[in-house]
């Protein structure tokens, strides 16, 4: 006994455990007081939350349910409590009164509220008037409201929204202020969606027939009384709804068919009714539809105008009604089905009201009838957003088809007008294709490319007008030739006209611009090899002014080596800037471009580079610049990538650049940038002292001759032969024409020089700096560029060794001057007499020949 009780008084006092371990008393108590505390604080709300009531009359066909939002779960956080007892839902029927409060601060976070009335008007006694929210003092929940009206069919129901009306969304959409109206009406046994709606609109007034439910959805934070919607019924409708919407200005409506996105009941019939101030101008365009499958019956929309006497029918495809005066409906009337494949009948469309501008009565001319293959397209310019109300600009085909866009095709005649306040917010561009699939046939055949007088006096900005010229590959190039000569756009000189052209390759994938050309410029036919694409591009007011300075000749040409050739007839009074296509990003590999540059007669051409080298690095292949006047035998002037360009040349005669790629590096582009310009011709002063001194010479030479042949006269001549002009061994007299001369030679003066050639008197004086004699027996006059093929590179890669000759060196291909004297053929030594007379023709027998033989040919 006494060990077990040394064990047990072991532990010591307070160590709160009895014989054999059983708890103390002090422990024990403490627990069961803090389990007491918790249930007291449950049973008690909190200090910053209230007690609600919630109180139905008997009879009235409310129910009113508070239960968790789906997306919160078990409700752990929040409950509702009534006295002692917390549940996460609660349900008050008619006749029952209830007082709960919330266990957490913020119920809103947790919980809904739904208020169900059911109203039947099957009986005579279907209450009227605006409907209110009841039960009053609700908690501070979300809530929806649900008004379910029981209908016989043949009752119709009507729901108005005086202020403020209703604007349509599509479902699933939410509205700024969060409060939405929901109403779906009775189709047989099932309910269908009629839409759903926001505040701040134009939906006045929604009827239906045979039943309905609309549901009235509010923030936690809306504190009303009112539902904003009165309720009557009235009489029956034939359809399913019919959905009024009133216009007091300005403004535009968003409305869809029953049950959207989903088909519109199977043969079902729906309207929409508009009211509109007389002063205003409506215009209706689809968003969006699709059709159902029908067995039977057909699917349309109606048109109730003022105006006309039946309902207009126009497909769901076609431009739909605008510029309409006063009030009007729109019927949508499904069709019976295909059971198999139903499909769907669903409508989206915009209603704009606005006022009439004075565009509206005017109307335009249009005629394509004559084009091929064009389509002229009006459409609004990009604009930024903005919340404010901005009228729609509307183009209208006829008078009442109207639509934001309009696209008019070639072989038909059109009558336009414009519904529009600003019409600098739309613009217009047209697109047209020349084909050709035959070189045979299409081959020197001409096409003028000019934008149309109907589409330049339209009161719409044109953006841009584009021919796509078209032809078989390798076999047609395309010529270019411009109604007034065009000028290059580059930045040491840009253009200053209203428009420009912008030539492009339409080669697919080659992607290849010959830069931007303006009216009053010095460039007068291009050439390009391919495809190619003209686009006018209007860049500043005043086009309308300066239309009749645009106009292009193309003809389809043999074809051509160059991507590019430029024919340029410089201006007099100033320089001439031409750069190498594509010139943002270079060259393209393997391309060639040549310029055909046209120097008067009396004018010197000083050609200059923007820069010392080409700039390019080759990967592949060499790059060639080349430079040659079309004289004959003209030597070329070459330079390579790798070498300096020339410096400032002075050339004489008309001449050729030349520039062609090879395959660059990348980051390493061919550009150049050159420019021509004229100056007169400055005559040589060594000509003009020889041709003063031989003229000088010439003349004392003569007089001396007249004088010595006077004399010589008195003399007698049998005495003394002349020298060097008559030679008396040589038989006169030709064989049996004895009589037919009488006269003798030496009796005439046939045998006498006229004129004495001063290349034989001042041969000294006319010996070049060499000690040689210019050829001058025969005068061969310039007859201009004799090179109608610019000059071409030599092959890639194996391009020989070129000569580069010194500005000085193109003094040799100077024509004979027109001043200088002229001067007849010396006589050959086999030359035939006739009648003593030696002939002396101007052309040896050889060239006679040639001569008669081009003649006759």
């Amino acid at each position: 006994m006494a060990g077990g009780s040394g064990r047990g008084s072991a532990a010591g006092p307070g160590s709160g455990s009895g014989p054999r371990g059983r708890p103390g008393l002090v422990p024990v108590l403490a627990l069961m007081a803090g389990r007491l505390l918790l249930l007291l604080a449950a049973a008690q709300p909190f200090p910053s939350q209230a007690y609600y009531e919630i109180s139905l009359p008997p009879g009235d066909s409310i129910t009113v349910t508070i239960k968790l939002e789906p997306q919160v779960g078990t409700g752990l956080h929040c409950k509702i409590c009534f006295q002692s007892l917390c549940w996460p839902a609660m349900t008050v029927r008619s006749g029952e009164k209830k007082t709960f409060y919330f266990n957490c601060i913020n119920p809103e976070k947790y919980f809904v509220l739904t208020v169900h009335k059911e109203i039947d008007c099957t009986a005579e006694r279907c209450p009227s008037g605006n409907v209110m929210l009841q039960p009053p003092r609700l908690p501070p929940l979300n809530k929806t409201f649900t008004w379910h009206v029981k209908a016989d069919k043949r009752i119709g129901l009507e729901l108005q929204f005086p202020s403020p009306r209703l604007k349509q969304i599509v479902p699933g959409s939410t509205c700024p202020d969060l409060v939405s109206y929901s109403i779906r009406g009775s189709v047989d046994t099932r309910m269908v969606n009629i839409g759903t709606f926001c505040s701040n609109g134009t939906v006045s007034q929604i009827k239906l027939q045979g039943g309905m439910i609309v549901d009235l959805k509010l923030p936690w934070n809306e504190n009303r009384n009112s539902s904003g919607f009165s309720f009557k019924h009235s009489s029956p409708i034939k359809r399913l709804c019919i959905i009024e919407s009133v216009f007091e200005g300005e403004g535009e409506a968003t409305l869809m068919s029953a049950n959207y996105p989903e088909g519109l009941p199977e043969d079902e019939l729906m309207s929409w009714g508009f009211t509109i101030p007389p002063h205003l101008r409506t215009s209706v365009s689809f968003l969006n539809y699709t059709l159902a499958n029908c067995a039977n019956k057909e699917q349309r929309v109606e048109y109730h105008i003022p105006g006309s006497s039946s309902p207009e029918v126009i497909p769901f495809s076609d431009k739909q009604p605008g510029n309409i005066a006063g009030n009007f409906n729109i019927s949508l009337l499904g069709c019976d089905q295909d059971t198999l494949n139903p499909g769907a009948l669903r409508l989206l469309f915009q209603v704009l009201v606005q006022h009439p501008q004075n565009e509206s009565s005017v109307t335009y001319e249009i005629d394509l009838s004559t084009e091929k293959v064009m389509m002229l397209t009006i459409e609004p310019r990009p604009v930024q957003n903005t919340r404010n109300y901005v009228p729609a600009c509307l183009i209208c085909q006829g008078p009442r088809i109207c639509s934001p866009s309009l696209t008019l095709k070639s072989g038909s005649k059109y009558t336009i007008s414009f519904l529009c306040n600003d019409l600098k917010r739309l613009w217009m561009f047209a697109e047209k294709n020349i084909t050709c699939l035959d070189a045979r046939i299409c081959l020197g055949k001409s096409y003028t490319l000019r934008v149309p007088d109907d589409i330049v006096q339209l009161p719409v900005e044109l953006n841009y007008f584009a021919w796509k010229l078209l032809a078989p590959k390798d076999k047609i190039s395309i010529e270019m030739t411009p109604m007034l000569r065009l000028q290059q756009h580059t930045q040491e000189k840009p253009c200053t006209t209203s428009f420009r052209y912008i030539l492009t390759s339409a080669v697919p994938g080659q992607d290849l611009r010959f830069g931007y050309y303006c009216p009053g410029g010095s460039v007068a036919k291009i050439q390009v090899k391919q495809d190619f694409s003209v686009m006018l591009r209007k860049f500043k007011e005043g086009f309308s002014n300066e239309s009749s300075e645009q106009g292009l000749v193309v003809k389809f040409i043999a074809p051509s080596k160059d991507e590019g050739l430029f024919t340029v007839i410089p201006d007099l009074k100033g320089k001439v800037y031409l750069r190498t296509p594509y010139w943002d990003r270079g060259l393209p590999p393997l391309a060639s471009a040549s310029w055909n540059i046209t120097v008067p007669k009396n004018q010197v051409a000083r050609l200059e580079f923007s820069k010392e080298r080409m700039g390019v690095a080759c990967e592949t292949g060499r790059a060639y610049m080349i430079i040659r006047e079309q004289i004959p035998k003209a030597e070329e002037m070459v330079t390579r990538e790798d070498e300096l360009l020339p410096k400032p040349q002075v050339l004489h005669h008309s001449f050729w650049v030349n520039v062609s790629n090879c395959s660059p590096m990348k980051g390493k582009q061919l550009d150049l940038l050159f420019w021509v310009t004229l100056s007169p011709r400055k005559a040589d002063l060594t000509v003009v002292i020889l041709a003063a001194v031989g003229g000088g010479a010439t003349l004392l030479f003569a007089l001396g001759l007249v004088i010595c042949y006077t004399k010589r006269k008195k003399k007698d001549f049998g005495k003394h032969p002349a020298v060097g002009i008559y030679n008396s061994s040589v038989n006169i007299q030709a064989p049996g024409q004895a009589e037919k001369f009488r006269k003798r030679r030496k009796d005439n003066d046939s045998h006498v020089y006229a004129v004495i050639e001063d290349t034989m008197v001042y041969r000294d004086l006319l010996k070049g700096s060499n000690g040689s004699v210019p050829e001058v027996d025969v005068y061969r006059p310039f007859e201009g560029p004799t090179a109608s093929v610019p000059p071409s590179p030599p092959p890639i890669c194996s391009r020989a060794g070129t000569k580069r000759p010194s500005t000085e060196d193109f003094s040799s291909f100077l024509p004979v001057s027109e001043s200088e004297p002229y001067t007849f053929s010396h006589p050959k030594p086999d030359e035939q007499t006739v009648n003593g007379d030696t002939a002396v023709p101007l052309l040896d027998g050889k060239e006679q020949g040639e001569q008669g033989e081009a003649t006759e040919q």
